[in-house]
């Protein structure tokens, strides 16, 4: 009776266990190297979109770097502000003229990494950064519909946003992602 009684205890207790668990379930290899998170990031990145209008506004031309950093602290920001955001953790990375941004899915008990990677175009009728997801990964779980118009809202949120009132009349001419750092130059009209 006592080994009956201490078998179904423990085959509770494990099932219990693995309950209260998240169950990861694949998806592309998260980076090793994290790209960190800072409030400070995001302050720095909005005081140089400001300084370079500024500088912009004498000679016509606007030419702007953005880090990793920035732009992985200014998602995770945006992110922390959704009520039900589409993945967590972000971390944006800059190489071979792609954007890449990886993160982490929940649904329910089970969790995955994700991998969106994203080429940075300039949309020829707004003369700003045109966002087109080139492929998405999401282990097991289906791509989200939508995704690429959220995921294009949020950069664009990001480049307007933080331009605001300076950009009036700005036109983008220039886009380039190397080694860690996308340069954005253009003219204001």
């Amino acid at each position: 009776m006592n080994k009956k009684f201490y078998l179904i205890f423990l085959l509770t207790l494990l099932i219990l266990t693995s309950l209260a668990c998240t169950i990861f379930v694949g998806g592309p290899d998260y980076p090793e190297q994290t790209v960190p998170v800072s409030a400070d990031e995001v302050q720095s990145m909005q005081t140089q979109i400001e300084q370079a209008f500024l500088s912009g506004a004498e000679s016509g031309i606007v030419t702007l770097q953005i880090t990793e950093s920035q732009l992985t602290s200014f998602m995770t920001q945006k992110l922390n502000e959704q009520s039900s955001p589409p993945f967590t953790e972000p971390q944006v990375f800059l190489r071979n003229g792609q954007m890449q941004m990886y993160g982490k899915i929940n649904r329910g008990m089970f969790a995955a990494n994700v991998l969106i990677t994203m080429n940075v175009n300039i949309d020829p009728t707004t003369g700003l950064p045109k966002i087109e997801i080139a492929s998405a990964d999401f282990g097991p779980f289906p791509v989200p519909e939508g995704l690429n118009s959220a995921i294009s809202a949020v950069i664009e949120e990001a480049f307007t946003g933080s331009l605001g009132p300076v950009a009036t009349g700005f036109r983008l001419e220039l886009v380039v992602i190397t080694d860690g750092i996308m340069t954005l130059a253009g003219r204001i009209k």
